[in-house]
């Protein structure tokens, strides 16, 4: 199993889709289901972190009256 710090975001989602899909099957066996849910939960996780982090270094350019650019501020996620 990789470990999760070193998965990109598009890994991520990718391994926990298939987790998703495995488990919507329903065919593993209960222990096997708990360990899979237990890593799409880290998955969900690290995916949510990668994302957060990706927001903060989002800027927007601010403009001055004419139009110019002046320079950056951070965007407004709200």
């Amino acid at each position: 199993m990789t470990d999760l710090s070193k998965l990109t975001f598009e890994a991520a989602l990718a391994e926990l889709e298939q987790i998703v899909q495995r488990l919507e099957r329903g065919d593993v066996e209960l222990e096997k289901s708990i360990e899979a849910y237990e890593r799409g939960e880290a998955l969900k996780r690290h995916c949510d972190a990668l994302l957060k982090k990706a927001e903060e270094k989002v800027e927007k350019i601010r403009l001055s009256a004419e139009g110019q650019p002046v320079g950056t501020e951070p965007l407004d996620v709200d």
